[in-house]
């Protein structure tokens, strides 16, 4: 090769050079992207536009129908395809312009004075024991300032007319009962010749403990003066006494009558029960004192 012909060789070598820093890179020889073929903002670094888009949260990016906020749309919302229940199963709160509202049930309609009157003749003819007024109240679904002024009026008229019965208020409450002038033939009717009167020792009992209640058994024992433990106990299993705890001191078990007892001889309370003192002989307190 001659001079002139290396000297243009090396002069269209020098042409074709081109610096480090112009030459092609290796992402720039593969397909390019729509993030690097869009225009870039030629007052702000890459890195300064990568750092400014905000982060998006997945219910953000979550795609959203028209007219609902992103947070509706997320799943469980009534609308979506979970439905009523969230994505873990758990039922979502309903809004409060959602929820069902609880219907009051009609108040039952109030009866007329002689409705009410048929209605309360009807349950004391049924009942086996002196029913309140308030449990009559609460069956008949009316206010109970009315029931006691009705069965008053029911009783009074009773008395009025003469009939062989009469409505009393006896243990709390009111029932039924026979009028005392015709106590013989019902008697007659129910025992049938047969007797359940208490005996003698059961009634000075029962009369201790109804006067002196709540009393232990010992106390009843000491006043009548003999054991009175098996009277006790058959006044027990007939219902007229029962055990109402016991004495704080001894522990002993303590009696009192029942309701059954205030039922059989138609007293409303123990209050009821006629006073001792026109019963007592005039030296009680001699006897007393000999006693000792």
């Amino acid at each position: 090769m001659s001079d002139e012909e290396r000297q243009d060789s090396l002069a269209d070598q020098a042409a074709a050079w081109v610096p480090p820093w112009e030459r092609p890179t290796a992402r720039q020889n593969t397909v390019p992207t729509p993030a690097d073929t869009a225009p870039a903002d030629p007052e702000r670094t890459p890195v300064e536009a990568a750092s400014a888009e905000p982060e998006r949260t997945p219910v953000e990016a979550a795609p959203t129908e028209p007219g609902r906020t992103p947070v509706e749309a997320v799943p469980g919302d009534p609308g979506t395809a979970a439905g009523e229940r969230g994505a873990a199963g758990v039922p979502r709160r309903q809004p409060a312009g959602r929820r069902r509202a609880t219907v009051a049930p009609e108040p039952a309609p109030e009866l007329d004075d002689a409705e009410l009157r048929g209605a309360l003749e009807a349950i004391l003819l049924v009942v086996d024991e002196p029913v309140s007024e308030l449990v009559l109240a609460q069956v008949l679904e009316q206010l109970p300032e009315r029931i006691g002024p009705v069965l008053d009026d029911i009783a009074a008229g009773y008395t009025a007319a003469g009939h062989g019965f009469e409505l009393r208020r006896a243990a709390g409450g009111w029932r039924l009962y026979t009028r005392p002038e015709y106590a013989a033939h019902v008697e007659r009717f129910v025992l049938d010749g047969q007797s359940a009167r208490l005996t003698q020792a059961a009634l000075e009992t029962l009369a201790v403990i109804a006067y002196k209640q709540p009393v232990t058994r010992g106390r009843v024992s000491a006043i009548r003066g003999v054991n009175c433990d098996g009277v006790l106990r058959t006044l027990v299993s007939r219902g007229l006494v029962e055990e109402c705890g016991a004495e704080p001191d001894s522990g002993a078990f303590l009696y009192r009558t029942t309701t059954m007892f205030l039922e059989k001889l138609g007293l409303d309370s123990v209050a009821d029960l006629p006073p001792l003192a026109p019963f007592l002989p005039d030296d009680v307190e001699e006897l007393a004192d000999a006693t000792r």
